[in-house]
């Protein structure tokens, strides 16, 4: 069975085995896993793009994307990951991480497989800058592993995708 096949976790009672059926990635590895990265992007796509960049797959990483719209079926990740996220609230720390990856780390079963944050932002947030990462990483009790201004540069995505595959076979 590969992770593109849907594996079933024990659901708790009252949800349906669906609702805990690991998702398949948005890009899949090529050959065996070696880790996961989960990441949010806003219509923008700023994100998207950094993430397509990297080409992580390649490198024997997992890709998963939060979805956008709540209407979407729910992500679920059932093995380890770095969660890339950009910075919401225009400068305002309260409101730094989207919605949306409250709601995915607010899973019990997404949230035991987080391992790092990366995160995205714009320098004009000033001290809010990459704020999403800082949160996390606090509340996660996971290192903040990199960060970048919105779409990141070349250096930053080679520095991200030579850094995650060390991050996932380093022991």
């Amino acid at each position: 069975m590969t992770l593109r096949d849907a594996v079933a976790v024990v659901a708790p009672s009252g949800q349906t085995e669906s609702e805990h059926t690991a998702s398949a990635p948005e890009y899949a590895a090529q050959g065996t896993p070696i880790g996961a990265l989960v990441y949010f992007s806003s219509a923008s796509e700023n994100t998207a793009r950094f993430v397509a960049g990297c080409r992580f797959q390649d490198e024997g990483i997992n890709v998963y994307r939060v979805p956008l719209k709540a209407s979407e079926p729910a992500l679920n990740v059932r093995e380890p990951y770095v969660i890339m996220v950009p910075t919401y609230g225009g400068g305002v720390i309260k409101k730094a991480v989207p919605i949306q990856v409250k709601r995915f780390l607010n899973d019990p079963e997404n949230r035991a497989w987080i391992r790092g944050v990366i995160a995205s932002g714009n320098t004009n947030f000033g001290e809010a800058y990459c704020a999403a990462g800082d949160i996390i990483s606090a509340k996660c009790h996971v290192p903040f592993l990199y960060k970048f201004e919105l779409m990141g540069t070349p250096e930053d995505t080679a520095a991200v995708k030579n850094g995650l595959v060390k991050f996932f076979t380093t022991k």
